[in-house]
């Protein structure tokens, strides 16, 4: 699971470097990059989450990563919904 996990992220990472360049283009470059970006941190999270849960025999740790894992997407959706409707009315005007 680890080394799938790691393997992942190193796919997200060098998908997220071939993108940087292109974060901050139209909404859809931008809600690629964005998904990009969290699907890396999503990958780091699990791995150490992974080690909380082993470590306290918990599940605490996979609950509070599903929140902060929650907010990143939502915060993430809110910044692309916001530039495609300017994007639309922006279009709309010519």
């Amino acid at each position: 699971m680890g080394l799938i996990g790691f393997l992942a992220l190193l796919a997200n990472l060098s998908v997220a470097v071939l993108l940087f360049t292109f974060r901050n283009g139209d909404s859809n470059m931008r809600s690629v990059w964005l998904g990009t970006r969290n699907d890396a941190i999503g990958n780091v999270a699990v791995m150490v989450t992974a080690l909380g849960v082993f470590g306290t025999g918990s599940g605490l740790p996979d609950i509070i990563v599903a929140g902060v894992m929650g907010v990143l997407i939502l915060s993430a959706a809110k910044v692309v919904v916001a530039q495609a409707c300017g994007e639309l009315k922006t279009a709309g005007a010519h």
